[in-house]
């Protein structure tokens, strides 16, 4: 593999039949929105909201992350009233996201061959729906769109594995998870995926620590999706 993409020493690479994606940090740009929203709100209680307590919460609903933050940073208000906070300024700041590199072209690609795609994220409903507003051609491509903080079936959050199971529960074929491949940014994420019993390509966030052992976890870790080489995972191959 090249120095864009490591494939785990301890991973073996199977085929797969379908591929679930994750929402912020993977197809839309707003990590770095989320982190600026929450260096804001740390900041007024002369706090820090340190790289370290990003890499935490990331992939997380948006109550625990606004609880996490709370208790890490022993803030003198209730995870309720930061949440509230921490909404407002989402509904104003994260109207307009870009999409990262590499996803129109892999999206437009598995959906042509008509590879079973879908989106499971830890948002709500609501603020998925505001967040992929300016995207909704693409992300009309998506078979469906599961909602960690709003959908019933979801019972437990990411490092769980629920989120991917019911994901896949709802293609039409009802996939076996090792027949699914997951592509995720976050350290919960991945976690979830392999809790799953599914592969998962990992795009880290370029402030997780370069060390951090759950790289050496995921089945494939890339700089950017644009290095994705589908064909690797029995896939049609992109030209």
């Amino acid at each position: 593999m090249t120095s864009n993409a490591t494939i785990c020493s301890k991973s073996r690479i199977f085929p797969v039949t379908h591929v679930l994606f994750d929402l912020d940090g993977i197809i839309i740009d707003s990590e770095t929105i989320y982190e600026k929203i929450s260096k804001d709100l740390a900041q007024e209680y002369g706090k820090t909201y340190s790289k370290q307590l990003k890499s935490k919460v990331m992939g997380t609903p948006e109550f625990e992350t606004c609880k996490t933050i709370v208790d890490e940073l022993n803030l003198p208000i209730s995870p309720g009233e930061f949440l509230k906070k921490y909404e407002e300024k989402v509904l104003n700041e994260l109207r307009h996201p870009a999409l990262l590199p590499g996803v129109e072209d892999i999206v437009g690609h598995l959906h042509k061959h008509a590879v079973p795609i879908a989106i499971a994220t830890s948002s709500r409903q609501d603020i998925m729906e505001m967040k992929t507003k300016p995207h909704r051609r693409l992300v009309d491509l998506f078979h469906h769109v599961v909602c960690g903080s709003s959908d019933p079936d979801v019972k437990n959050n990411k490092p769980a594995p629920d989120i991917f199971l019911v994901c896949a529960s709802r293609f039409p074929e009802n996939p076996d998870p090792s027949k699914c491949l997951v592509i995720e940014d976050s350290p919960n994420g991945v976690l979830a995926a392999l809790n799953a019993g599914m592969q998962v390509v990992m795009v880290p966030n370029p402030d997780l620590d370069p060390r951090h052992p759950i790289r050496d976890k995921a089945t494939l870790v890339l700089t950017s999706l644009e290095h994705f080489r589908p064909e690797l995972f029995g896939l049609p191959a992109k030209k």
